[in-house]
């Protein structure tokens, strides 16, 4: 098979299209060694902080941080040093974000029990499909308005609209958008989500809110699962529940988010040649790992029907704990790719974009969980 110039520069340890330097195998498994040391070192901080701060002041604070700020602190910590050194561009093609991603959301999709939703969600459908619907809109006309970049918005809509960091990432792919893109939207999701935690449980309280309506609320509204957890434990066991099954709903229509962002992206934005069937722009544009992420989720729905709750809930953990380090080892190489120059051409408006939305987003997640809850 003929090889390319890109290939060719690989082999010679050169500069590629996308700006890394492809070298020998060795210098890739000396990535992969990297990004495995700095996430062993993330999950480490995120399960031992919480322990050294209990008791103490900065108890709040420690239970909060998730694994996804530690990841991608030290994986920017190890461009840093990677770059001070010489050896970041050397080492780049062992950082698989890609392939992690992928991983950790098809793996996701074994805590999406369709079961569920289908038997105590029917509010929530109907709350996750008009919120997506709205929130989504209001971003993308507030970034087509403010002249953001079509991918840019892409992110940014399907991050403060389904699930945060995995609708972006799903955005992502169906766009094909940068990675400084991604880690940008990413960045945001977790800024606005960290006090998110703390801040709307206590107004859920403040307001004598029922269990049932702040836990939709706070599903509705906090854009992680993590978040959403531990929003919705200091609000309450209750509200914990509600919250869990309006997200896990939110969470199971990425899918439908991915394939419009798809057909539009393919069919309108970047037109390709009209010899090419539009069929075959929608699968070659189409982010194949949904096809495992909803596999993966009927898969465990029919199999947790057979097996005893115990037996059902340990497997479940273990597969969640597989994608926690899936999704450790993409925030790292997220931060070990990610390139400041493109980020500091966006300016303010991806922050107004954001914050407007999350805006749109508390407001309409308060009101439909009053009304439908």
């Amino acid at each position: 098979m003929a090889r390319g110039p890109v290939d060719a520069a690989a082999d010679a340890g050169e500069s590629t299209e996308d700006g890394a330097v492809r070298g020998p195998l060795g210098y890739a498994v000396l990535g992969v060694v990297a990004v495995v040391l700095l996430s062993w070192a993330a999950r480490y901080l995120s399960t031992s902080v919480p322990k050294w701060s209990k008791g103490t002041g900065f108890e709040g604070i420690g239970a909060a941080i998730e694994f996804p700020i530690y990841a991608i602190l030290l994986g920017l910590l190890g461009n840093a040093v990677l770059g001070a050194l010489g050896w970041r561009d050397r080492l780049a093609g062992g950082f698989r974000t890609e392939f992690f991603i992928k991983t950790g959301l098809v793996l996701l999709g074994a805590s999406i029990n369709l079961k569920v939703i289908a038997d105590a969600a029917g509010p929530a459908i109907i709350q996750s499909v008009i919120l997506i619907s709205l929130v989504f809109g209001f971003s993308w006309w507030l970034g087509g308005k403010l002249g953001l970049d079509d991918k840019l918005r892409a992110l940014l809509s399907a991050a403060v609209a389904i699930c945060g960091v995995s609708a972006a990432i799903a955005a992502a792919g169906a766009v094909q958008a940068r990675r400084e893109q991604l880690a940008y939207s990413a960045s945001l999701v977790i800024v606005f989500a960290l006090p998110s935690i703390f801040v709307l449980p206590l107004l859920a309280s403040w307001w004598g809110l029922d269990p049932k309506v702040a836990g939709a609320w706070i599903g509705g509204n906090i854009d992680t699962t993590a978040a959403v957890t531990a929003a919705g434990t200091l609000a309450g066991e209750q509200s914990l529940q509600y919250a869990t099954i309006v997200k896990v709903t939110q969470n199971a229509l990425l899918g439908v988010v991915a394939v419009a962002l798809t057909a539009y992206f393919a069919l309108k934005v970047e037109k390709k040649s009209p010899t090419v069937s539009a069929g075959r722009q929608l699968w070659e544009r189409f982010p194949k790992f949904v096809l495992g992420f909803l596999a993966t989720s009927v898969i465990a729905t029919f199999w947790l029907a057979q097996v005893s709750a115990p037996t059902g809930k340990a497997a479940i953990g273990v597969v969640n704990d597989l994608r926690t380090w899936f999704l450790i080892l993409a925030f790292v190489s997220i931060g070990l790719e990610f390139r400041a120059g493109a980020l500091k051409q966006a300016g303010w408006r991806p922050v107004g974009v954001f914050a407007a939305s999350t805006g749109v987003n508390v407001v309409a997640a308060l009101g439909l969980a009053l009304l439908l809850f």
